[in-house]
């Protein structure tokens, strides 16, 4: 079991719970909300918006209770990797850590390509790759610092994007109740011209279901920095219930607003789109109550946002490659770390480096990069089944060796219902990603729409079954599960 202490190897354990806090919440509050939410609306119709968010953030709770109950028994750096080695088998472990990694280090270039796409808004004579490297050497140079500088870069990103989402809240609830000179028809809105709010009907829910799990992607952030918490028996659980409520409070209450103040028909809520920014259902909210800087503030905020997601990408990524360093599921080089700032520079570096060469592919050649960000489309709902099956191996090897519940310093509710819904729900958005793909014969099928939606899959099954061949990897028995002592009375 790695051990994450002070002691001069090892991470160091600076962060407070509130960096816990805005790095979990500020980890879902990116484009998926200022910006594609409105192309929800449009598929799924203000309720049927609703009720997808709802549901899938129901699931969240019940993953983020999973992986905190986990995190405060054995709070550690590259939490789920780790758990799934030791409560399942190393295979799952070694596959799900080398997926997650990837994950991160790929969404690290996208993001700084967006940077240079963003910067154009206001700077479109300059080339947008500048931009990119730029931001790169910023979030390198915050990562190498310290872990404390990292988690205080990310509480004021972060508190920006809050700001803006309370803002945007305020404005749209009082332009409901008729405060501004924009009257819109709250209930021809509402009920998208008299069909009761859903459009599309079980499809339309599932289209946005899928834009709703990737929008919600980041809360497991809050597992990879238990192992440089100050405090994680305190800090994680008080964490997971205020970020569950703000993220459900946030995405709940601005698809309601959204829904009430814009038609779902309206063309522009049709055209919204990561790259622009004009069209994003904040700024034309703002507009209407008359804001003229409404687009700038807007892409002023989603700039923060997607320098705070390749900010995250790098601590994220970098943790788990030091994690798989220190438990011989990676080079051991990747386990080494600073002494005087318990930064792991070689997987700082790493991570970096394959996000540079990334970034570099989308010049030199677009394809390679579609698909490379096809790759890991998927890896972060494969990386909430592995939390949902981890725990559920960890609840029954406590079981087994005649441990309760009540020993726990913080403890999950609603087992085994949370973390089988949350595997069933995560396996029902990773098969509906692209089901059209696969109509008529097999012949017929889009086989270019099944391998860029769906790669993900077969390299993470080509990881776990080339460890598990390898290295001979079976299943742990329940009875001979290490629980270890932390959080345990």
């Amino acid at each position: 079991m790695s051990d994450n202490g002070n002691s001069p190897e090892k991470l160091k354990r600076t962060m407070k719970t509130r960096h816990l806090s805005m790095i979990s919440l500020g980890g879902t509050l990116g484009t998926g909300l200022f910006v594609t939410s409105g192309a929800t609306i449009s598929q799924a119709g203000p309720m049927g918006s609703l009720v997808a968010y709802g549901v899938m953030g129901i699931m969240v709770f019940f993953l983020m209770t999973s992986l905190g109950e986990m995190a405060t028994n054995n709070p550690v750096s590259g939490s789920f990797s780790v758990y799934a080695d030791q409560y399942v088998e190393p295979a799952l472990g070694f596959a799900m850590g080398w997926n997650y990694w990837f994950n991160w280090a790929i969404t690290v270039a996208v993001e700084a390509a967006t940077v240079g796409v963003v910067m154009g808004f206001w700077l479109p004579s300059i080339p947008s790759w500048i931009w990119s490297a730029l931001v790169l050497i910023l979030i390198t140079s915050i990562n190498l610092l310290s872990a404390k500088t990292y988690g205080e870069t990310e509480f004021w990103m972060s508190m920006v994007k809050v700001i803006a989402v309370i803002a945007f809240l305020i404005i749209g609830v009082l332009m409901i109740f008729g405060a501004f000179a924009y009257k819109p028809d709250i209930v021809h809105n509402l009920t998208a011209g008299g069909k009761n709010g859903f459009v599309g009907g079980i499809n339309g829910i599932l289209a946005v279901f899928m834009v709703a799990g990737f929008s919600f992607q980041g809360t497991e952030l809050i597992g990879i920095t238990a192992g440089e918490s100050e405090n994680p028996t305190k800090s994680i659980p008080k964490a997971i219930r205020q970020v569950f409520w703000r993220i459900l409070l946030f995405y709940i209450l601005a698809i309601f607003v959204i829904g009430a103040l814009i038609y779902y028909k309206d063309p522009n809520l049709l055209r919204s789109s990561e790259s622009n920014i004009a069209m994003s259902p904040f700024t034309l909210v703002f507009k209407r109550a008359g804001f003229a800087a409404a687009a700038s503030i807007m892409n002023a905020v989603i700039l923060t946002a997607v320098i705070s997601a390749a900010n995250s990408g790098v601590y994220a990524s970098s943790r788990m490659l030091w994690s798989m360093g220190e438990n011989k599921l990676a080079p051991k080089i990747f386990s080494r770390v600073n002494i005087k700032t318990g930064i792991p520079v070689p997987a700082v570096l790493a991570t970096v480096l394959v996000g540079l060469l990334t970034f570099l592919t989308a010049i030199l050649g677009p394809n390679v990069y579609y698909y490379l960000v096809a790759a890991s489309g998927l890896s972060g709902f494969i990386a909430w089944m592995g939390i949902a099956i981890s725990h559920y191996r960890f609840r029954r090897a406590l079981h087994s060796q005649n441990h309760t519940v009540q020993e726990l310093k913080y403890h999950a509710k609603w087992f085994p219902f949370g973390p089988l819904l949350a595997l069933f729900l995560s396996v029902v958005v990773v098969i509906g990603q692209d089901l059209s793909a696969f109509k008529g014969s097999i012949l017929d099928w889009n086989w270019e729409g099944i391998i860029t939606t769906y790669m993900a899959i077969p390299l993470f099954l080509i990881l776990y079954f080339g460890y598990k061949i390898k290295n001979k990897s079976k299943l742990r028995k329940l009875e001979e599960i290490d629980l270890g002592e932390v959080g345990l009375k």
